[in-house]
C-alpha cells in the first residue's frame, strides 16, 4: 500500500511501533502500582514494602529493636529499609520497561523519566 512512498512506509511503521509502545508503558505504569518489593536491614529487622513506582505501601519493625538508648539505630534501620525497598522498586520498573523497549534498538541503558 505505501511501496511508492519510499522511506515514508518505513515512518508509518515507525509510528505504528511507537503509539504500541504508548500504550504497553501506560499498561506497565498500572501493573507497576500492584507489583510490590521488599526492602530489608538489619537482617531482617526492619523491613518496608513498596510499589514497583517507589511508593511505601508497608512498614515492619521487630519489636526487640525498641530500646529508649537506641532510637538513632532504630531511626537508621527504617531509613536504610526504605532505600532498599525504593531500589529494588527503581529496578524492578527498570527491567520492566527493558521488555518494552528491548526491540526499538534503544541503548540497554535507557531510563525513562518516571
Amino acid at each position: 500500500m505505501l511501496k511508492g512512498l519510499g522511506g515514508l512506509g518505513d515512518m508509518a511503521g515507525m509510528m505504528k511501533k511507537a503509539q504500541q509502545m504508548q500504550q504497553d508503558m501506560a499498561d506497565m505504569q498500572e501493573q507497576l502500582e500492584n507489583v510490590t518489593v521488599v526492602g530489608e536491614s538489619g537482617a531482617g529487622l526492619v523491613k518496608a514494602t513498596a510499589n514497583a513506582k517507589g511508593n511505601l505501601t508497608a512498614l515492619d519493625i521487630d519489636p526487640s529493636i525498641f530500646h529508649p538508648d537506641e532510637k538513632e539505630v532504630v531511626e537508621d534501620l527504617i531509613m536504610a529499609a526504605i532505600k532498599d525497598a525504593q531500589a529494588k522498586a527503581a529496578a524492578k520498573a527498570q527491567s520492566e520497561m527493558a521488555k518494552i523497549t528491548e526491540g526499538l534498538g534503544l541503548p540497554a541503558d535507557f531510563k525513562m523519566p518516571f
